[in-house]
């Protein structure tokens, strides 16, 4: 065997070696990856979770809006790698529990009863303006001491949370797209498929409810998306009666209790 032969060989041996250790690597690291948004999602193989989609305002028959459909889009293919499968039902359709099963919920109070029942029991400090005869206020969210009015097409709010009902390392989690136009559940959805992985990084496991504003969407579609603040604590912190109606309350009891007393002393 000659020396030119010898090169040869050693160089393709070294090929090989360096190629199969790069597949190595990728394929860890690849692993790696997958686990960690099977833990982020609740979402291990062959699992399966829950879309639920709220239906479109005014429709006579049961109706989703093509945005809506759009955000069911961006989810799934997280879903499919993930190596889960998913379920659609409707807003008013009988569910399992929180905890059960991961849930993708999507929707607004006013036309999801699914998502009004998840507002009130998890996230007891956001109020949504849902009646039409607030005008300029209609849809606009009020979380904590802060208020987020809708500028229809140009700023619009949406509410992007992850939350779950106990702390087991079993618990499936629930993720809410609350926002107040169908638009903003899609930028929600496709805000998430891009920044799962940091959002991983920052809250593993743990719940998060992040408040994003949809900017100019008449021009921009969902694409222009703004974190605006974590809002996780005023979310689900209950609001606390105020000191003026604690005194309100007391001076209306006293009052009765006043009035009492004179009509007891004039029947005497």
């Amino acid at each position: 065997m000659t020396d030119e032969l010898r090169l040869i060989l050693l160089g393709l041996a070294v090929a090989v070696l360096g190629a199969a250790l790069g597949w190595l690597v990728r394929s860890s690291l690849w692993r790696r990856g997958l686990r960690r948004r099977q833990s982020f999602f609740g979402l291990p193989p062959s699992a399966e979770c829950l879309l639920v989609v709220d239906r479109e305002a005014g429709a006579a028959e049961f109706t989703v809006t093509r945005h809506d459909v759009f955000a069911l889009l961006e989810l799934s293919p997280l879903i499919k790698e993930c190596g889960a499968h998913a379920q659609v039902h409707g807003h008013d359709a009988p569910l399992q529990s929180l905890g059960e099963r991961t849930e993708f919920c999507v929707g607004g109070p006013e036309s999801s009863r699914r998502m009004a029942l998840h507002l009130r029991s998890l996230l007891p400090g956001v109020r949504v303006h849902s009646d039409p005869e607030l005008g300029p206020r209609h849809g606009e969210f009020r979380i904590g001491s802060e208020t987020y009015p809708m500028e229809q097409g140009v700023t619009e709010y949406v509410l992007l949370a992850r939350l779950t009902a106990g702390e087991g390392p079993e618990e499936r989690p629930a993720f809410l797209f609350c926002g107040q136009r169908a638009i903003t559940h899609q930028a929600a959805a496709r805000y998430l498929a891009r920044h799962h992985q940091r959002l991983h990084r920052r809250y593993g496991r743990r719940p998060f409810v992040l408040l994003l504003k949809v900017v100019n969407s008449q021009a921009y579609g969902p694409d222009v998306v703004e974190l605006v603040a974590d809002v996780t604590r005023k979310a689900r912190t209950a609001p606390a009666k105020s000191a003026k109606d604690g005194k309100d309350g007391k001076s209306e009891k006293d009052g009765k209790s006043d009035k009492s007393e004179k009509g007891e002393k004039s029947e005497a």
